[in-house]
């Protein structure tokens, strides 16, 4: 689980570049936008502490509300493997899952275990992790797999 403050900064800096610079755009630089940012950051704590939280439910309703904000589109969810490794994937790997997959590749599940994809494979052949029917892993498997890990302060055997 990534630290408060790194969950926070990454926060503040994605809604800042998608939400808030824009509209100091549109507004001109208005002194709502300054007043703006300093309840973002206020707020990102809040939902930084929700999401490390201990109750699954609000931790994964902000993470999900997070996700759905930054990044809305016509498709589902589906971030580079590389995202997964940034403080809010992390977190969101954890307390969700993957927010809009039944099943993950054995890549995306590397990435969001941290590990490598020959890793998860090996997951898979020694019985740690099930395949999904449809191939890779079930999102709710690594989901689970990261909780047990975390549980037991084991990181490098996942």
């Amino acid at each position: 689980m990534p630290t408060r403050a790194e969950l926070v900064e990454q926060v503040v800096r994605l809604l800042d570049i998608r939400l808030v610079d824009p509209l100091e755009i549109l507004l001109e630089g208005d002194d709502t936008v300054a007043a703006l940012r300093r309840l973002i950051r206020v707020r990102a704590g809040r939902w930084a502490d929700l999401m490390r939280g201990d109750d699954d439910r609000a931790a994964g309703g902000a993470a999900m509300r997070l996700v759905a904000t930054l990044y809305p589109g016509d498709r589902p969810f589906d971030p580079p493997l590389e995202w997964w490794r940034t403080p809010l994937g992390r977190v969101v790997a954890a307390r969700v899952g993957h927010p809009a997959a039944e099943s993950v590749s054995l890549a995306t599940a590397g990435a969001m275990l941290g590990i490598t994809r020959q890793a998860v494979h090996d997951l898979v052949r020694r019985g740690k992790l099930p395949r999904h029917p449809d191939g890779g892993v079930p999102a709710a498997a690594v989901r689970e797999r990261l909780r047990l890990c975390d549980e037991l302060g084991d990181s490098d055997d996942q």
